[in-house]
Formats: structure tokens, C-alpha cells, sequence
């Protein structure tokens, strides 16, 4: 009677397991799926910010077959721009090549030049994270004439922030710091233009945080490290109260800054530092910091 009773028992657990196991869609993957290609590319973009290369990849991937069984450039070029930056993760130069390819032929099936401003962003991208800043500077360059030249504003405006820090790596801090300066003039100048609220007579001032990462790696470069602690200081606690999450290539800059003063200054110099700075912002340093 017992060994009955067990073997009911172990059934019903059995049965129990069976049931609380039943195979189940993963909740990610049904959003994914049920995700427009274009928010796709979001989602994917945003998974490559935290890291999740794997599942950016998958997403992008998806949306190239979509782009091309419907002959979408638009997909297509956007596609092949995401998987540039899954490429720079691991710094597969061979990679890249093949999807600028890609770009290119785009560019020329498609008769717009805008694929060529993103296939020299994406490789001017890969040889900063690389080392080999000629070659940076050279597709920077690029980029910028292409963007300029299309009234690619947004693309003109972030690649004066990403120059910066070629030049400032070349030892060109003179042009490093106009370039920040212009970054976030037409930062600014976007600003005035898309803010309809925003009063006439109103000075507005710069409060994207972003750009102080090049500001502290201009800082830190020239060995001015308690300033470069300031700034990065402050890209911190902004990131954090802006719920910002920056891109990898760009926060390894900043990463660099912040072991290289942990380094070189004291421990109570960092800590006064960092206290000190709680009340400043993004144009109190830009007024402190950028000629």
C-alpha cells in the first residue's frame, strides 16, 4: 500500500513538472517578432549599447532578409549600418570590410551618397577603436564632407564630437577643442530650431552630457587631471540622472580618463574633486574648459 501510495504521489509530481515545463515562447523573442523592422533596428541598436551583441546581430540580421525580399534600400542600408557596429565589438576589421562593400554597392544601386557618409562613419569608428588614427581622421573627414554636402545634420553634428578625439589623441588640441566647441554649437542651433516652446529671447544652454566625454579626454591628454576628473565626474553623475547609457566605443575614452587620474591623484584630491563638482553642469564646464 505504501510503495502505491509513492508511486501515486511521484506520478503526480511528475505530472506537476511536466505542465510547469511545457516549452513556452521566449517573452523577448515574441516582441522581437512582433516588432516593425524599423523598431527592430531599435531594439537592435539598443542591445548592442548593453552589450548583447549576439541578440543585436540576430535582430539586424532579420531586418537585412526583410529589406531585401521587399527591395527596401532604406532597410537594407540600415541594416548593414547596424552590423558595422556589432563588427567594431570585436574589432573584425574583415567584417567591416565586407559590410562596407555592401554599403557601397547600395550607394550605387541606389544613387544615394548618404550609405557612403555611413560606411566612412562606421570605419572611421573601427580605426579609432583600433589605434590607427590617420586612417580615422581620413574617413572622419569623409563622413563630414558627405554629411555636410547632403544636409546630414545629425551625422555632421556627432562626427565634430568624434573627430575630437582623433585629434586629440594626435596631439592637435588646438583643433580639438574647436571641434567640441562646434559640436555643440549645432548641437545648440538643433536645439533652437526644434524647440517651438522655447522663448525667442531666451538664452539656451547646452545640457547634453555626451560631449563632456571628449572634453574629459582632451583634459586628461593635455595631463590636466584634476580637470579631466571634474568633467568626468560630472559625465557620470549627468549619465545617471539622464538615464544614459553611452555607446562602447565611445565610453572607452572615458573609461581610460578615469583609471589614468585614479592613478595619478590622490585619493582625498579625487574626493574633493568629486564633491566639489556637484554643481556644475555641462556649460559651466564648457565655459571653464573649452575655449
Amino acid at each position: 500500500m505504501k510503495n502505491l501510495l509513492f508511486l501515486s504521489n511521484l506520478l503526480i509530481a511528475l505530472l506537476t513538472i511536466s505542465c510547469n515545463t511545457t516549452p513556452r515562447k521566449n517573452t523577448n523573442t515574441s516582441q522581437n517578432e512582433s516588432l516593425a523592422p524599423k523598431e527592430k533596428l531599435k531594439e537592435a541598436y539598443q542591445l548592442f549599447k548593453e552589450g548583447k551583441d549576439e541578440e543585436s546581430v540576430a535582430l539586424a540580421e532579420e531586418v537585412l532578409k526583410i529589406g531585401k525580399e521587399k527591395q527596401n534600400d532604406t532597410l537594407i542600408g540600415r541594416a548593414l549600418t547596424s552590423l558595422c557596429r556589432n563588427a567594431q565589438r570585436e574589432l573584425d576589421t574583415t567584417r567591416l570590410a565586407v559590410l562596407s562593400d555592401q554599403l557601397k554597392e547600395l550607394a550605387v544601386s541606389s544613387g544615394n551618397e548618404k550609405w557612403l557618409m555611413y560606411r566612412a562613419h562606421q570605419n572611421a569608428e573601427m580605426w579609432r577603436l583600433i589605434g590607427n588614427m590617420d586612417r580615422a581622421d581620413s574617413f572622419y573627414a569623409e563622413s563630414m564632407r558627405i554629411s555636410k554636402a547632403t544636409n546630414s545634420k545629425g551625422m555632421y553634428m556627432i562626427d565634430h564630437f568624434n573627430k575630437s578625439f582623433v585629434s586629440t589623441a594626435k596631439g592637435n588640441f588646438e583643433e580639438a577643442n574647436n571641434l567640441i566647441k562646434k559640436y555643440y554649437a549645432l548641437r545648440l542651433e538643433s536645439k533652437e530650431k526644434n524647440d517651438k516652446k522655447q522663448e525667442s529671447n531666451k538664452a539656451i544652454e547646452p545640457t547634453d552630457p555626451y560631449g563632456l566625454i571628449a572634453i574629459a579626454y582632451f583634459l586628461e591628454q593635455q595631463k590636466k587631471y584634476e580637470a579631466a576628473h571634474e568633467v568626468a565626474t560630472v559625465t557620470r553623475r549627468l549619465f545617471a540622472e539622464q538615464n544614459i547609457f553611452p555607446e562602447p566605443p565611445d565610453e572607452k575614452p572615458l573609461l581610460a580618463v578615469e583609471a589614468k587620474v585614479k592613478k595619478e591623484l590622490a585619493a582625498i584630491t579625487l574626493k574633493n574633486i568629486s564633491e566639489q563638482s556637484e554643481s556644475q553642469t555641462v556649460a559651466s564646464l564648457l565655459k571653464k574648459h573649452i575655449r
